[in-house]
């Protein structure tokens, strides 16, 4: 250490789990200038201005959260997001096709520039992006493939790939042809497509062959008739020989989307998601979701150890985004940073049709600094008048209501 190394910030005596930087176990975070710029054990504490005691909690790279829905106020689904980053230290948030080339420039304007955290996009192949709860794929007209590649060339710094939601309500009867023209626009741009997946036509058989390594299918342990289990309970194998080639798999938890049946079985052959996000909305942020801590918890408590659930919550949805910077505490990454504690008791968590499992352990958010800097605890906004949870999912979230 250099005897004129001064720090603005110390995050001191934690268990760094950085997996980017191989990095496990008790040290201490030396923040200068709004990046790290050393991790190592006993900092002399007294060259900082501020020192945070983690004593006995867990210190990550902040959260990077490959597939939210950001866009309040103009969209169907979306929520403001520093407010939830302050108590779930998720501080990169990729908003997932909630604007489409018509409303891309307020996103920009509005979301990404008005926000602390870091905020990226995948832009929607219909043009209206996600203003209302589904249906924009269902007129073709919206799915306007020149204009969207001019709207990416336009904003690379923050559009990263392409975002088709492809299940029988959002087609509506346009069948496999929204998603060949989200393939197209991919090829185009040479960026990648996430593809959401639920419940058909079209069929999950005609979906895969469209996609591509590198693409991302989102909601990969649903329970609706688009899962990727077959009927013997194993890995369909057009996935499989796919996910080998390169397919990233993504949780995307939301209201309707994490079944445990699905990642019961898909853990037990050894198959692991690539990636934890939240599919954060509206209705996610009442249950059974809630927020990222609560969704690492349930892959904790499924038997994944601590540092593989970090590292698919920071490091690799990084790498997919092709922002390796991202999600690493590093000397010289930007000083974004999570702190939690873990919790040990007996905990109840839902999946998407409510079905319980028990935990011993949960993740609770204690600290989110963003540029070196604690983002502050604010309210939420209420929730929208049309933001009203699924009757069976109401009923045990919300039994007095």
């Amino acid at each position: 250490m250099s005897a004129s190394e001064r720090f603005d910030t110390v995050i001191a005596g934690g268990r760094v789990i950085d997996p980017a930087a191989g990095q496990d176990g008790v040290a201490d975070v030396g923040i200068a200038e709004g990046r790290v710029v050393r991790v190592a054990p006993s900092l002399d504490r007294s060259r900082a201005r501020t020192v945070f005691d983690a004593g006995g909690q867990i210190v990550t790279p902040g959260l990077v959260d490959l597939h939210t829905h950001i866009y309040w106020g103009v969209t169907y689904w979306g929520i403001e997001a520093d407010p939830v980053a302050a108590r779930s230290g998720v501080t990169t948030w990729l908003d997932v096709g909630s604007s489409g080339s018509y409303n891309f420039p307020g996103f920009r304007r509005y979301v990404s520039e008005a926000s602390r955290v870091r905020v990226f996009a995948l832009l929607n192949l219909s043009s209206i992006g996600l203003t209302a709860p589904t249906f924009e794929l269902s007129n073709l007209d919206y799915c306007d493939v020149d204009l969207a590649a001019k709207m990416v060339e336009s904003n690379r710094d923050l559009i990263l790939g392409i975002k088709a939601r492809i299940d029988g309500k959002t087609t509506r009867g346009t069948g496999l042809r929204p998603l060949e023209l989200a393939r197209e626009l991919a090829d185009r741009i040479d960026l990648p497509l996430m593809v959401h997946i639920g419940s058909g036509p079209p069929e999950i058989g005609d979906i895969v062959p469209l996609l591509r390594p590198g693409d991302i299918l989102t909601h990969c342990f649903t329970g609706a008739d688009h899962r990727i289990l077959g009927t013997d309970r194993l890995i369909r194998s057009d996935v499989k020989a796919l996910h080998d080639r390169g397919l990233i798999l993504d949780i995307g938890h939301g209201t309707g989307s994490f079944n445990y049946e699905v990642a019961e079985a898909m853990l037990e052959q050894g198959i692991l998601p690539d990636v934890i996000s939240s599919d954060i909305h509206q209705l996610a942020v009442q249950g059974p979701m809630f927020d990222m801590p609560t969704t690492l918890s349930k892959f904790i408590n499924l038997g994944m150890s601590l540092p593989d659930v970090i590292a698919r919550a920071t490091t690799r949805p990084a790498q997919v985004m092709r922002r390796p910077n991202l999600g690493t505490l590093q000397p010289g990454s930007v000083a974004d940073v999570a702190v939690f504690s873990l919790e040990e008791g007996e905990y109840t968590f839902h999946d998407s049709q409510m079905n319980a499992r028990v935990g011993r352990s949960r993740l609770v958010n204690t600290l989110t600094l963003v540029d070196g800097l604690p983002l502050p605890r604010v309210p939420e906004r209420a929730p929208a008048l049309w933001a009203e949870l699924p009757e069976h999912q109401r009923r045990i979230l919300q039994p007095d209501d």
